[in-house]
Order: C-alpha cells, then sequence, then structure tokens
C-alpha cells in the first residue's frame, strides 16, 4: 500500500517552504530518519529526513518549487516489497564492523526499558528528529506533549536525560550519526525557478517596457530574497515608523574592550561591541517592556513578552538573516557574547536551524563595521521597534568647560507609533545609552 509524505508542520506559523535539493531517486530504499530533502523556508535551509524506512515510489517536487504545509512531498511503497539487497540510502545499514578483539567484560549498563508510543511515522518537525538523532533517542519511545501528540524538542530531551540518569555518567549514549545517503545522488539539472508575484499587499502600476531602451536581464529572485521583501513590504505597509536619533559616548567602553580583548579570547570569547549592544538594549527592554511587545490589531491588544529574547542582523551571501539570542537580560555579558559569536557563525555557514531564527521580541542591526553615519531600519515584524547602530566617530566634545576627543557611537530607534509616543522612544534611548556610557557599574562586566 503507498504511503505518502507531506511537508510537516515547520513550527511557528510557517506556511511554505521551497524546495533546494531532492536527495533521493524514485526506487531508492531509504532508511528511517535518513536525509530525504533540503528545503528553505523564511527562517532556514533545513535537511528533511524520512519519517519512514521503505521504497521511493514517487517523487511529486524538483528543485525551486515552492510547497505547502501538507502537501504530499514523495509517496512510499509498501515497505514489505523493499528488497534486502536494495541500495539502502543509509550508511549504518551497509557498514559491516571490524571483528573487536577479546576483552574483560564490563559491568553492562543499567537498561532502560522502552515501549514504542507509536506504530507509524511519528510526529515531529525536522527539527525535532535531528535533535533525536544527535542525542541518540528513539523518537518511537519518546512521549509527544505537544499538539496531537507531537513531539518537541523538550520531550526528546527530558527522554535523553532519563536514559543518562538511569545509565550513569559513564554510560551516556554517544550521539547517533545522521543517516547518510549509501551514494550521491546523479547531477540534476535544476530547472530555473519559476516566476510568481511577490505578496506585496499594494497595487503597484504596471512596469514600462524597459527594453525599447536598451537590453535587460530578468533574474528570480532566491527563496530567501523574496521572503525579505515580503516581509519589509509588510512591515512598512502595515506599521507607522517614528525614528529617535542619538549618540552614546562609548569612550570608556571601547577602552573596556581593548583592554580586555586578550583576557577575552583565553576565555574562549570575542569581546565585541554589539554583545554590549544587546546586554545595553535587554536591561532597557525590561525597564520599557512597551517596546517588547506586539501589537494585536484585531484584538485591540497589546502583546507584552516577559522574556526578552533579542535578534541581532547577520548580513550573508544569501542575505540578510535574525539569529535570535535567548534571555539575553538574564545572562552575563561574556555568556551573551560567547552565544553571540557561535550563533553567527552558524548562520554564514548555514548551519542555523528554526529555533536559532524564531522567537525573537526586539532586533538589533549593527553596520558600523561597513561604515555610515545612520540608518532608519525597518521594523522585523511582528516586533514594534529595532535599534540601528552606525559606525562610531571621534569627535571634538565639550565637557566640563573643556574640548576633549570622544568616542561617539550614532544610534536610531525605529518603532511602531500606534504603540509608543516620541517621549516613550526617546526615555528607551535613554535607558540604552545611559548603560552604555557606565559599562562596569550598568553591564557588570568582570574578566
Amino acid at each position: 500500500m503507498s504511503r505518502p509524505f507531506v511537508l510537516p508542520d515547520l513550527g511557528e506559523g510557517l506556511t511554505e517552504a521551497e524546495i533546494v535539493k531532492v536527495l533521493v531517486h524514485e526506487g531508492d530504499v531509504v532508511a528511517e530518519d535518513a536525509p530525504l530533502l533540503e528545503v528553505e523556508t523564511d527562517k532556514a535551509t533545513v535537511e528533511i529526513p524520512s519519517p519512514m524506512s521503505g521504497r521511493v515510489e514517487k517523487i511529486h517536487v524538483e528543485p525551486h518549487q515552492t510547497v505547502k504545509v501538507g502537501q504530499v512531498l514523495v509517496t512510499f511503497g509498501d515497505a514489505a516489497a523493499a528488497e534486502p539487497r536494495a541500495a539502502v540510502r543509509d550508511d549504518s545499514a551497509r557498514r559491516t564492523p571490524a571483528p573487536e578483539p577479546p576483552r574483560a567484560a564490563a559491568p553492562a549498563a543499567p537498561r532502560v526499558e522502552t515501549v514504542s508510543a507509536h506504530t507509524g511515522p511519528v510526529p515531529a518537525t525536522p527539527s525535532t528528529r535531528r535533535l533525536a538523532r544527535e542525542l541518540g533517542v528513539d523518537l518511537h519511545a519518546v512521549h509527544g506533549t505537544g499538539p496531537a501528540g507531537r513531539v518537541t524538542d523538550d520531550d526528546v530531551r527530558a527522554a535523553s536525560d532519563r536514559v543518562a540518569t538511569a545509565a550513569g555518567p559513564a554510560a551516556r549514549p554517544a550521539p547517533a550519526p545522521a543517516a547518510r545517503s549509501a551514494a550521491p545522488p546523479a547531477e540534476r539539472t535544476e530547472p530555473a525557478a519559476p516566476a510568481k508575484p511577490l505578496a506585496t499587499h499594494v497595487t503597484e502600476p504596471p512596469l514600462p517596457n524597459f527594453e525599447q531602451w536598451g537590453a535587460i536581464e530578468r533574474q528570480s529572485l532566491s527563496h530567501l530574497r523574496r521572503t525579505i521583501a515580503e516581509r519589509m513590504t509588510l512591515s512598512a505597509t502595515v506599521i507607522p515608523h517614528v525614528t529617535h536619533f542619538d549618540r552614546a559616548d562609548i569612550t570608556e567602553l571601547d577602552a573596556i574592550i581593548q583592554r580586555n580583548l586578550e583576557p577575552a579570547k583565553a576565555l574562549g570569547v570575542t569581546l565585541t561591541l554589539t554583545a554590549f549592544l544587546l546586554k545595553a538594549a535587554a536591561l532597557a527592554l525590561r525597564e520599557h517592556p512597551t517596546f517588547n511587545a506586539t501589537l494585536d490589531a484585531s484584538a485591540g491588544q497589546l502583546i507584552v513578552k516577559r522574556y526578552v529574547h533579542v535578534g541581532v542582523a547577520v548580513a550573508t551571501e544569501r542575505g540578510l538573516i535574525v539569529p535570535v539570542l535567548r534571555d539575553v537580560d538574564a545572562k552575563p555579558l561574556l555568556d551573551v557574547a560567547r552565544e553571540l559569536g557561535a550563533l553567527a557563525q552558524r548562520v554564514r555557514e548555514g548551519k542555523a536551524t528554526l529555533d536559532d531564527l524564531r522567537g525573537g521580541s526586539f532586533t538589533v542591526t549593527n553596520i558600523g563595521a561597513l561604515g555610515g553615519t545612520g540608518a532608519i531600519p525597518i521594523i522585523n515584524y511582528p516586533e514594534v521597534a529595532i535599534l540601528g547602530v552606525a559606525r562610531a566617530r571621534h569627535e571634538a566634545v565639550v565637557r566640563d568647560g573643556r574640548i576633549e576627543p570622544r568616542l561617539l557611537l550614532p544610534l536610531s530607534l525605529t518603532f511602531d507609533h500606534r504603540v509608543a509616543d516620541g517621549a516613550d522612544g526617546a526615555r528607551f534611548a535613554s535607558a540604552i545609552i545611559r548603560r552604555l556610557e557606565a559599562p562596569e557599574r550598568l553591564l557588570g562586566l568582570a574578566l
């Protein structure tokens, strides 16, 4: 009996994805959790594993195709029809372990009895399946607490902790290697991405015939570029933006950073201005929670978030991506700097997970490394504010009747005028600046 596999719910309201690669061929026999497809959402590029074992009967999608959640991707044939000698796309299934020399008997680790909670494919998102593979957890033995019995990341971690507790520290299972194909699929000729209109939320006039003035070239937008365009249009159309400009004197802060670069590096941390900006903004958000919110226009309510998860814009070859650091207000500065470095690296290498890119409540974008005297960023919908930072410059400043060279950092706070007034924005920006100008006392730096 044929068994269809549809695009699973990718979480956080994501409704579609673009097929990047098809990693199997029709007729292949795949193992459960073996890589099946690679898709790109508006959050990240993720690998979708096979939810079941069996022969690939039909592939319903191709590269560059946009598919909706619930749309059939692959149809599997009857598992019983798979021939034992078929090329199973899972390296672990075709490796023959080398004989091991005799060894002294070791005490057996406590056995953890598990009962399969699922008889069919386990309902879980691709990121949860990947986490289970990394922790060596059998999804069939995990009780799902999510909607409709879906297995969540927390369920997987809890199952891993239970096994580790029962077996003892020395017997904790090593992460299971991700299943890989037995042989790389043959090169596919990828068709050009189909053209379709952007969802711009406004009516645009027809374009003129540009060919009358010379040669032109039409280039398809990548899925990420399309998503950025649509999100920015949505934000600029729906949210009445207002921007407050200010400057912070970061002379002392820069001295702290320069003085502690090597001590921080010895601790495995790259100390940067951006880490201080994230921490200062997070503490200011606790003081001004209106800017850590989302406006529910249909309900006429402001949804104030009691967590402070700060997104930071990272420029990549594919486009601008905003990963999220969680609970920045509650973490020491060095932890923020350490997480920021690791997160930015994963994003630039294309290894960020969906969890790395969702759940933000406020965004910081620092273009200082690229130059410029200022910028007015567009709010990252559905947030209500974004902090823009340009390049710091030494300027002559009058202090106590004397002219001194000071390092001044241009800031621009853009916010939703529906939820805050100009005075509110000025007070919030001042709360950030106060912390930047007194880093030792307000940021609790200890090296």
